[in-house]
């Protein structure tokens, strides 16, 4: 039988990881010193309130947040809605209006899995040589990038991009410690790439962001990509909730977009 983690060992985990001192903490959460350290070797008992408190410091996610409130013998804080709810129809539609306005560039939105919840017409032109099975609900979209059957031989710049989104992974793994997440990194490492993958993200002459550079139907495309979060989610699922929106990088792949989606219409 698994032994559950106190709220203390939970508490200097994350701060660990933060790589946050006591004292740091301690002052930026406005209490002792000593205080903070009997809560996590667990002389003392932290308030509902000051897991809170300490967990906002820490910038823990809303998900790991109700985790330290469970750990200290307290009801979850923040609320894990479906999509589909009554009470996020408003959110529901924000997406909605996001991903048409797009239009004709490709959008989409995943969750914190990397789960395809939605898109917009326009994305089809990535996954149109994507094999079926890869866009399988709950499709993941970092899987169906890289995997060799998905967009992979169609991205002329795989290895740089690899590098970025296997970049943006390993930050989210930091940032949640979320073990599920730590094996989709590892499984997309075991992807083969026939390009070098760089370990550091740096700039070419005129580089201002990492391209997607594309083959759709032997035509190249770039693109940049802008991400969009909630400013100020109180539920977990709207938290971790992510659009990605791809627009061209040159007056070309716009116009070459323009007219894939004019014609994808009639």
């Amino acid at each position: 039988m698994t032994t559950p983690v106190k709220v203390g060992e939970l508490l200097r985990q994350w701060r660990d990881r933060r790589r946050i001192s006591q004292l740091d903490l301690a002052i930026s959460a406005d209490i002792s010193t000593r205080h903070l350290s009997f809560v996590e070797t667990g002389r003392s008992r932290p308030s509902r309130d000051m897991v809170l408190r300490l967990g906002e410091h820490l910038d823990v996610p809303l998900r790991e947040r109700n985790q330290l409130l469970l750990a200290a013998g307290y009801a979850p804080a923040y609320g894990e809605s479906e999509l589909g709810d009554p009470e996020m129809a408003a959110v529901r539609e924000a997406v909605r209006l996001l991903l048409k306005g797009h239009e004709p560039y490709p959008a989409a939105v995943v969750d914190r899995a990397w789960n395809l919840v939605d898109a917009n017409a326009s994305l089809g032109i990535f996954t149109e040589q994507v094999a079926p099975e890869l866009l399988v609900p709950p499709a993941n979209v970092l899987r169906a990038t890289l995997h060799p059957d998905g967009m992979a031989p169609h991205v002329l710049n795989l290895g740089e991009w690899r590098a970025h989104l296997l970049s943006r992974l390993r930050g989210q793994v930091t940032q949640t410690a979320d073990p599920a997440l730590a094996a989709l990194l590892e499984e997309l490492r075991g992807y083969p790439c026939d390009q070098p993958v760089p370990e550091v993200e740096v700039p070419g002459p005129g580089d201002i962001f990492v391209p997607l550079r594309f083959c759709h139907r032997g035509t190249e495309l770039a693109f940049f990509s802008t991400v969009a979060t909630f400013g100020t989610p109180l539920d977990v699922t709207v938290a971790e909730l992510v659009i990605e929106s791809f627009f061209p990088a040159n007056p070309d792949t716009a116009a070459y977009l323009r007219d894939w989606a004019a014609a994808e219409v009639r």
